[in-house]
């Protein structure tokens, strides 16, 4: 038995140092590195890291092995290359980083490494939002809840005039998910009175889709 189970490890030891020294694809310890934070492989990523394998060489999209371990959430492959001091602001072709992308997804793990490495609060998507828009239209509750102490502004207004509010309300489904983030925003000091690019407001909105609860909330914060 103990022969069997020594066996056994030495066979996976074998394969990791083969995936390690062999190319996939035809690809160099770049793409390696990308392949195993893609698979979410921690340990074969800090091993290519020893290697001297490039933290921040992007795929054709631009995507680094950091951003395709969040695109995945694969939380341990994240913390390897992190700790080894991946840029969790690097962008992509499409504006998306390791930072935007956990909060926009909910990879609350992630995020949560991101935001103690250093994340810049205002870095913006391709829409000029911050994390914290696409969070709360997507009813990430514990990412709004966790993206408003870190200080992210909540009434920034991106590109289509709408702030987190807005969005939690216009393309949020009015449910529990959506009315908690509605009061974690205004409870935030989310300003409940600013209104779209057509002049109409939170409470108009939360009003034409029948949003009663919502429409509680911002009534006593204040919402005209």
């Amino acid at each position: 038995m103990l022969c069997k189970r020594l066996s056994i490890r030495l066979g996976v030891a074998a394969t990791l140092l083969a995936s390690l020294s062999a190319p996939v694809n035809g690809a160099g310890p770049d793409g390696r590195l990308r392949a195993a934070a893609e698979r979410g492989t921690a340990a074969e990523v800090r091993a290519l890291i020893g290697q001297g394998a490039d933290l921040e060489a992007r795929d054709a999209a631009g995507a680094t092995p950091l951003l395709i371990a969040t695109h995945r959430n694969n939380v341990d492959a994240a913390r390897a290359l992190i700790e080894a001091g991946a840029d969790v602001n690097a962008k992509d072709s499409i504006n998306d980083s390791p930072y935007l992308y956990a909060g926009a997804r909910g990879h609350n793990e992630i995020l949560q490494l991101t935001l103690a490495h250093g994340a810049d609060l205002k870095s913006t998507n391709r829409y000029g939002g911050t994390a914290l828009i696409p969070a709360a239209e997507r009813g990430h509750v514990e990412t709004v809840r966790t993206l408003i102490k870190a200080g992210v502004d909540v009434n920034h207004v991106n590109n289509l005039h709408w702030t987190a509010l807005l969005e939690a309300i216009i393309l949020g489904t009015g449910g529990a998910r959506h009315t908690d983030i509605v009061r974690l925003l205004v409870d935030a000091h989310a300003d409940v009175n600013l209104a779209d690019g057509n002049g109409i407001t939170p409470l108009q909105h939360a009003r034409q889709r029948g949003f009663t609860a919502i429409e509680r909330i911002l009534l006593q914060a204040g919402a005209r």
